[in-house]
């Protein structure tokens, strides 16, 4: 084999090797923002929620359609700690979340039509299938990471407070 053909041969496979890696970044992401694309930062707004601890303000993104409400969080590769998202479901009913193609773990919080915490699912597992249910009729549903939910005492009869869910209360 001529020395020609050898750096030919090298180039072949560099370059093969190159369009493989651009293809795996492609579709697989880098890690960091992989996905993100797939589901956008909405608007955010405020919301606070007040414990025995004191009162703790975010931002959230609300879901309020039923397509919003099935894509919540999925895919997104990190949330700020202060940050979150408000799921209105419309009516009060019972409901059960779950963490399919989420990769993320969040805390879960159930939360009455009158805006007062019903229960509290801590750490619920990145990507799970398994139910999350509320354990009782629930307005709304916040999701913010773990550990937020302990770090500031969240517990059944707690506020939360935000403009959607304000107006649903009649406050």
């Amino acid at each position: 084999m001529s020395e020609v053909t050898s750096w030919r041969l090298l180039i072949r496979a560099l370059a093969a090797g190159l369009v493989a890696a651009i293809a795996i970044l492609y579709f697989f992401g880098n890690g960091s923002n992989a996905g993100q694309d797939d589901n956008p930062v909405g608007p955010r707004s405020s919301l606070s929620v007040e414990t025995s601890t004191g009162v703790y303000p975010y931002q959230v993104e609300v879901a309020d359609t039923d397509e919003s409400r099935s894509r919540g969080l999925m895919f997104r590769r990190s949330i700020d700690h202060e940050t979150g998202m408000l799921f209105d479901m419309g009516v009060t009913r019972d409901v059960a979340f779950w963490m399919h193609n989420t990769f993320v773990p969040l805390d879960i919080i159930f939360i009455s039509a009158a805006g007062r915490v019903v229960s509290v699912a801590h750490g619920a597992k990145s990507q799970s299938d398994m139910r999350i249910p509320s354990g009782s009729p629930v307005r709304f549903v916040l999701e913010i990471p773990t550990p937020e939910a302990k770090r500031i005492g969240v517990s059944a009869g707690d506020l939360v407070r935000h403009p959607v869910i304000d107006a649903v209360s009649g406050r």
